[in-house]
């Protein structure tokens, strides 16, 4: 409890509930004036660290453009020089302010990547330039040299990125996520009455972006084929009951499973004298009872005429498969009985230290049809125009690569770009701040190593985040609660200087 308590900003776990508690009330009188709506985030987490220097790329010609210049000179090997996807960037001519003196410049999207420049075309996906952990604001490469600056715990570490990245806190310890403090605040609001599932829904297990403090914001954690039965009863129970039967509504089948299972669930139902045996099977029947919801859940999705499968036919991954669950989940939402939903699916594999072309191409082109068949599906649905998934990940990779051949890959490195998409989002732009592809200690560089092109973040996750959670439902007067340390940055509520107006402050 001592460690979880982040003193000097408000977030002990006293603290915290004392907060939470009237602004459940404020959000809560606050719900109550839209009963009907519903929305879905999905978090959408690139384990091991997304290259997103070779995710949007500098176009044209090294002759016409510094950047392509400064990119092609930089990234050597791992440069991509044809097949790119050009970008209308139109309206989004404020992201070469900070960095380049307004110089518009020419982006594209990686060659695998149709998909994703296809639905930024038409509005419903933007980029998020150089996003990152940061503890305090970083104007400049030399405050950094300097040491004038508190920089987040363990830069570069995978484990210590992902808890800053999904905590949003980089210089406290503490236990909870920023999902999971969006649901125990609104998780009153929004999902009382008819909630028959945690508002929080993992494709990809326990992950601390979802964990909260309230026992209603545990998240419930599936596979991506259907829940996961208790074993030695065969899937779905099929060997132990009997039709449609349901933990809520059983039936049992007149054999040895089905007797094995009607002693379990009986003995589970029963009062326990010992607290820790009641517990226990409190959380069997919680569990279970989650398992019929979601199972009805399915259900409804299968019944309700689209094939699912069809949308995902072009990608055969993991990421597709959570993703085809994620709208299978929305689609049959009516016996979920929530108005919020906070959806979480991993992707590994962007820990790249060999064959970084071929191995990040390949990531792309999963992530660019993953994308498309959500899109697809959910417009299928009637719910496109009520989602939001977005991308994070540990950090980037180096600009420069590890060794003489693009087989040397590259290191972990620190602010990265982001794709968020939805029928909601602002599309057709890219936010936030395009870095220099300057190394070292050239002039205009903000490269935090020597060399290797680890960009110092101009946007901090925090900032990234709160615009999310601020469409989610999040009121300003709650945003310190869920992002303790936003106040030390520009307030993208209030300030064009952040450049993040990606999504509608509603």
């Amino acid at each position: 409890m001592r460690q979880a308590a982040c003193a000097g900003v408000g977030l002990g776990l006293t603290t915290m509930v004392n907060t939470l508690a009237p602004l459940r009330l404020a959000n809560a009188a606050l719900a109550q004036q839209s009963v009907n709506d519903y929305k879905a985030l999905i978090c959408i987490f690139l384990s091991g660290g997304n290259d997103s220097n070779n995710l949007l790329i500098p176009s044209g010609s090294a002759s016409a453009s510094d950047l392509r210049k400064d990119y092609e000179t930089g990234r050597g090997l791992l440069s991509i020089s044809s097949g790119l996807h050009d970008l209308d960037l139109s309206q989004s001519s404020p992201i070469f302010d900070k960095y380049h003196g307004g110089t518009i410049h020419k982006l594209g999207v990686h060659p695998n990547g149709p998909e994703m420049a296809q639905m930024f075309s038409a509005g419903d996906l933007a980029f998020v330039c150089n996003v990152g952990s940061l503890a305090f604001p970083i104007e400049n490469r030399q405050a950094l040299v300097d040491g004038t600056v508190t920089l987040p715990q363990s830069l570069y570490s995978h484990s210590d990125q992902v808890m800053q990245w999904q905590t949003s806190i980089p210089d406290q310890p503490f236990t909870t996520g920023w999902g999971g403090r969006i649901s125990d605040l609104l998780h009153g609001s929004y999902n009382t009455g008819s909630s028959k599932v945690s508002m929080s829904i993992s494709m990809n297990g326990v992950n601390t972006f979802q964990r909260g403090m309230a026992p209603e914001s545990s998240a419930f954690s599936m596979g991506t084929n259907s829940v996961t039965s208790l074993k030695g009863f065969g899937d779905g129970y099929v060997n132990a009951y009997s039709g449609g039967a349901t933990f809520t509504n059983p039936s049992y089948q007149d054999n040895q499973v089905g007797h094995r299972l009607q002693t379990l669930e009986s003995l589970v139902k029963l009062t326990h004298a010992n607290l820790m045996e009641e517990a226990y099977a409190g959380k069997i029947v919680t569990a279970r009872g989650v398992e019929d919801a979601v199972s009805d859940a399915l259900v409804l999705a299968d019944a309700s005429g689209i094939d699912f499968g069809e949308h995902f036919s072009a990608v055969s991954s993991g990421l597709a498969n959570q993703l085809k669950m994620v709208a299978r989940l929305i689609a049959g939402r009516g016996a979920l009985g929530n108005r919020r939903q906070v959806f979480f699916v991993s992707i590994g594999g962007y820990d790249i230290h060999k064959s970084h072309l071929s191995s990040h191409a390949a990531l792309m082109d999963e992530l660019s049809k993953s994308l498309a068949a959500l899109r697809s599906a959910l417009i299928d649905v009637g719910d496109w125009d009520k989602t939001v998934a977005f991308t994070a990940s540990d950090f980037s990779r180096t600009f420069t690569s590890n060794g003489p051949n693009p087989d040397g890959g590259t290191d972990h490195a620190w602010g990265s770009h982001m794709v968020v998409a939805g029928g909601p989002v602002i599309g057709g732009k890219i936010y936030g701040h395009f870095p220099a592809l300057k190394v070292g200690d050239q002039v205009g560089s903000i490269d935090a190593s020597r060399s290797r092109g680890r960009w110092i973040p101009s946007t901090a996750v925090d900032q990234y985040s709160s615009v999310i959670a601020r469409w989610f439902g999040v009121e300003n007067s709650a945003m310190a609660e869920i992002f303790p340390n936003l106040s030390r940055f520009d307030d993208p509520f209030t300030s064009t200087t952040p450049n993040l107006g990606f999504l509608p402050a509603i």
